[in-house]
C-alpha cells in the first residue's frame, strides 16, 4: 500500500476528524500508541522539553523518555489544562509542543472546557508550537453522554494541532490501526519517521478496517458499546456511594473506562494497592500519572474488562476489604 496509508481509509478518518482536515492531511498508523511515538518524535527534538497535562497518561511520559524528551507537567483540574498556566510554561521552557486529551482525559475523566480550547489553540500559536490532540476516547462516549466537543484540530486555524485518532480501543486491542492528521510541513515530518520507524501499516489491516468502519453493524456496535460503558460506570459509582462514599468523584466521567479517585491526605497508596490486589483487585497508583511526585493521593479504577456489572460490585467491596485492612475504613466509611 502507499506509505500514507490506502486512501479510501485516510478519506473516512478525514471525514471522522472533519472540519478543514482533507484526505491528504492524514497518515494511517499503528494504532494510538504508535501515533503519539511518531508525532513526539517528529516534533520535538531529543533533549528538547514537551509540555504535558498533570496528571497525565503513563504511556506518554514513556514515549517522551524514550525519545530523550523531558516531560514539563501543566497542571489540570476538572475544566482539564490550566490554560493561565500553560502560557507560562512556553514561555519559560520554550517548549514546541504541548500534548493533551481535551475529551474524557486519562486518569482525570476531565473535558476540556469551551473558553480553555480555544486558549490553547491561541496560546499554542503565538508560541508557534504544535498542540498534540491525542483524541483517544471519541469513540467511547457513555450513552448518556452530553454532545460532545468538536475535535481541536476540527477548529484550528492556524493549523497548529497534530491529531491522533485510533480504531483500537471501539474494536479490538488486535487491531493496531489508527491515524495522524496534520497541515503542510508537519505532515511531511510524520511521514518521514513513520517511513524509517514502521514504513507503512500492513494492506490487510487497513482493509479489515475499512470494512469494519463500512459495515452497518458499526454504529449499532458503537452504541452497543456506550451502553455497556455507562452500565458499568453506573455500577461502579452505585457501589462506590454505598461503601466507599468518600470516593465519589464530584464529577462524573462520560466517557472512557476508568474513574480516578482522590484518597484522603497521608494515605499509603503503595500500601493499599497492595492490600486491593492481595484481595483480587486491581487498582493502578496515582503517582504513575504524575512527572514527579504527585501532589495528593490518587488511585485509579478501570471497568473495562469488567465480565458484567456485579464483577463491579464485588470488585469494591473487596476494595472496602483493602482500605479496612489499611485502616483507612473504619473512621471515615
Amino acid at each position: 500500500p502507499p506509505l500514507e496509508g490506502l486512501p479510501e481509509l485516510r478519506a473516512w478518518f478525514a471525514r471522522d476528524i472533519g472540519g478543514t482536515v482533507a484526505t491528504s492531511d492524514v497518515l494511517i498508523t499503528s494504532g494510538g500508541q504508535s501515533a503519539l511515538t511518531t508525532a513526539m518524535r517528529s516534533l520535538v527534538a531529543p533533549g528538547a522539553p514537551v509540555l504535558v497535562e498533570s496528571p497525565t497518561y503513563p504511556g506518554l511520559l514513556a514515549i517522551a523518555r524514550a525519545a530523550g524528551l523531558r516531560p514539563v507537567p501543566v497542571p489540570s483540574d476538572a475544566d482539564g489544562v490550566r490554560t493561565d498556566l500553560l502560557a507560562d510554561a512556553f514561555a519559560a521552557t520554550r517548549a514546541r509542543a504541548f500534548v493533551c486529551q481535551p475529551l474524557f482525559q486519562n486518569p482525570t475523566g476531565a473535558v476540556l472546557s469551551p473558553d480553555r480550547r480555544e486558549d490553547v489553540l491561541r496560546i499554542a500559536h503565538a508560541a508557534g508550537a504544535f498542540v498534540i490532540e491525542d483524541d483517544f476516547a471519541r469513540r467511547l462516549a457513555h450513552a448518556d453522554a452530553p454532545a460532545l466537543p468538536a475535535p481541536l484540530a476540527a477548529a484550528d486555524p492556524n493549523g497548529v494541532v497534530v491529531h491522533i485518532r485510533s480504531l483500537t480501543k471501539p474494536s479490538s486491542p488486535s487491531l493496531r490501526v489508527g491515524a495522524l492528521s496534520a497541515h503542510g510541513p508537519a505532515f511531511e515530518r510524520l511521514r518521514a519517521v513513520q517511513a524509517v520507524d514502521s514504513f507503512f501499516v500492513p494492506r490487510p489491516l487497513q482493509e479489515t478496517s475499512l470494512e469494519l468502519v463500512g459495515a452497518p453493524a458499526w454504529p449499532q456496535h458503537l452504541r452497543a458499546l456506550g451502553s455497556g460503558l455507562r452500565d458499568h460506570r453506573q455500577a461502579l459509582i452505585g457501589a462506590l456511594g454505598r461503601l466507599l462514599p468518600d470516593l465519589v468523584p464530584d464529577r462524573l466521567p462520560y466517557g472512557g473506562y476508568h474513574v480516578w479517585l482522590r484518597l484522603a491526605d497521608g494515605s499509603d497508596v503503595a500500601a493499599l494497592t497492595a492490600a486491593a490486589l492481595r484481595a483480587g483487585v486491581a487498582v493502578t497508583p496515582g503517582g504513575a500519572y504524575f512527572t514527579a511526585e504527585a501532589p495528593a493521593p490518587h488511585i485509579r479504577l478501570s471497568y473495562a474488562c469488567a465480565e458484567g456489572t456485579q464483577q463491579l460490585v464485588e470488585g469494591v467491596r473487596r476494595l472496602r476489604h483493602a482500605f479496612v485492612e489499611q485502616g483507612e475504613a473504619s473512621d471515615r466509611f
